[in-house]
């Protein structure tokens, strides 16, 4: 357990690090952020994502302290990974785990990197939708991540402990993402609309709280006559907590479809995470061209699904780690060059 901990406060103090140095540079001044910016952070964040790929490749081993082959065979056998060992080859499993260790952690990666855009597109219908000034995107997405880290870490391991306990919950969560994934390619056409009025999280808070009505700059907070007011852009903030918690009632299934082990699905989803407000910037203006990434994510939670439904029997039909890992590649590629080979057409304007 002590090896555990001193990774996770580890892990933590980084990612306090470089979210220090992500909102020095984006938030100096409150200005719309340029598309250098985010292209730089973005590539940083994927180059430190693929850094600790590398360290786990070569020191996988030391987050859980094995020492010996009967810890090695029970941390094999607690997380599901099904790794053939062999007793007289110690040397040879701790590799052979380290690698399966990183497959797992790149797939994941991949998986809620990829998830991550279908937020982006709920994210730019809200900001639209209350009429935020683009000069304050980065302080609302700032803080939606702190909360998006702290709530993913709490459903993380509170899932991890519930699969340990019930391991069939396994078959409930492929259910309900070949659901989703179905849900999402029949819906795909549909017109999001949000209504900043009748939205629920609004009504809510303005049950229970006092409300200023218009932006304050780029405050959360108000005071006027000695009485503290909430401002819309608190609203937002809170709209797009709301938001990722039900995307990773999605998201974090996937993600256990590729490892049980509750460290590395930690891991790399706050990877993902951090670098969603990099990836929201150099996409905000361009995310529309990409209209056949819903039918890619909904065959990728569609094949997510179909795999936790095969269980153990996944592995034996050929679905091993890596063997998933490209299939969710080629259908992340195939889904973004469909869409700039055959762009949208235009929407004809209304009388025509």
């Amino acid at each position: 357990m002590t090896n555990e901990l001193e990774y996770i406060i580890g892990f933590l103090v980084f990612i306090v690090m470089m979210m220090a140095i992500d909102l020095g540079l984006f938030s100096k001044s409150h200005k719309p952020v340029s598309l250098t910016q985010p292209a730089i952070m973005s590539a940083v964040w994927v180059a430190l994502a693929l850094g600790f790929y590398v360290l786990i490749l070569n020191f996988g081993d030391k987050l859980h302290g094995i020492t010996t082959f009967a810890k090695l065979q029970q941390i094999n056998t607690d997380n599901f990974h099904q790794l053939k060992l062999n007793a007289n080859d110690f040397a040879g499993g701790l590799e052979l785990y380290r690698k399966n260790l990183g497959v797992e952690f790149i797939t994941g990666y991949v998986v809620e990197y990829a998830l991550s855009v279908d937020n982006i597109f709920v994210m730019v219908l809200i900001f639209t939708a209350f009429a935020v000034d683009p000069k304050y995107y980065h302080k609302v997405l700032l803080w939606g991540i702190i909360g998006a880290v702290i709530m993913r870490f709490v459903f993380i391991f509170v899932g991890s402990a519930l699969i340990i306990q019930f391991h069939w919950i396994l078959y409930l969560f492929g259910a309900f993402l070949v659901y989703t994934g179905v849900m999402m390619y029949v819906n795909r056409n549909d017109e999001e609309e949000i209504d900043p009025e009748k939205h629920p999280v609004v009504r809510f808070a303005s049950k229970y709280f006092a409300v200023h009505p218009k932006f304050e700059g780029g405050k959360f907070f108000v005071r006027i006559d000695r009485k503290r007011l909430i401002t819309p852009l608190l609203l937002v903030l809170l709209i797009i907590e709301v938001t990722d918690l039900i995307f990773a009632v999605d998201s974090i299934p996937a993600i256990f479809s590729v490892t049980k082990d509750p460290y590395i699905v930690f891991f790399s989803n706050i990877f993902a995470i951090l670098g969603l407000r990099s990836m929201f910037f150099l996409l905000v203006n361009i995310i529309d061209k990409f209209h056949y990434l819903k039918v890619g994510l909904a065959a990728l939670l569609t094949f997510i699904g179909l795999k936790m439904l095969l269980g153990d029997y996944a592995e034996r039909v050929g679905l091993s780690t890596f063997n998933s890992l490209i299939v969710i590649l080629s259908i992340l590629v195939i889904s973004v060059v469909a869409s700039l080979v055959f762009p949208k057409p235009p929407t004809p304007l209304k009388g025509e």
